[in-house]
């Protein structure tokens, strides 16, 4: 098995500098990662850098807590696209689920689909602050919605990707969509468990550790 093929090699600490950014892409690059994941204003940077490579570029909306208006999201896609992304992480309404809003939670996610104008969108539940039955109904909705992928999480709250919430999440979407496991996954190990549990993506920044069959020491 490709490994690299499954991964967002990701970078989405604050601090990160152009330097940072250089090696993270070069990385990609080098070993044929998915994707790279980086912060909105990194996008411009980082197209012009993977520029004739394989790797897909991603960044992130409404992250890390999911709490911003839904036209705030809707405006930060059109420009993530505009910069060169090809790819959108979203970061759901986590409270509105909770209040069972599902129509507001529907209206969030369709409206960052449709402001992506075709470009791949992946929700991010943030599985940790959820219980099986909010993960199940943040499934339906994001397939509702016409997102492409679910995720598991941001990296940044008090847990990450786990086998069961992996496996739950692949159930409830099927074939429809695919599941990204994120948060923890540093080791070869962690990243095969994702996988045989239904991730087709691995967001980690750990993704030479991976390779080299060790583990990372974070996650983002």
């Amino acid at each position: 098995m490709n490994i690299a093929s499954y991964i967002d090699h990701t970078l989405l600490k604050p601090q990160a500098t152009y330097s940072d950014l250089d090696t993270l892409c070069q990385e990609a690059r080098d070993h044929h990662f998915a994707a790279v994941c980086v912060n909105p204003c990194n996008i411009a940077y980082c197209a012009k850098q993977l520029q004739n490579s394989d790797v897909r570029l991603a960044s992130v909306v409404g992250f890390p807590l999911g709490a911003s208006n839904s036209v705030i999201k809707a405006e930060e896609t059109r420009q993530a696209v505009a910069d060169g992304t090809d790819e959108i992480d979203m970061v759901i309404n986590i409270g509105a689920l909770k209040d069972g809003d599902e129509k507001r939670v529907y209206e969030d996610i369709q409206a960052v689909v449709s402001a992506a104008a075709g470009k791949t969108v992946k929700v991010i539940l943030e599985t940790c602050l959820l219980s099986r039955e909010e993960i199940i109904k943040a499934c339906e909705l994001s397939k509702q919605a016409g997102a492409h992928f679910v995720k598991t999480s941001t990296g940044f709250s008090s847990g990450g990707a786990t086998v069961e919430d992996v496996a739950l999440m692949k159930a409830t979407v099927g074939d429809a969509m695919e599941v990204k496991a994120s948060g923890a996954v540093r080791s070869y190990d962690d990243a095969m468990k994702m996988i045989k549990a239904g991730a087709t993506r691995i967001g980690t920044s750990s993704g030479i550790a991976i390779l080299k069959g060790g583990e990372g020491e974070s996650d983002y």
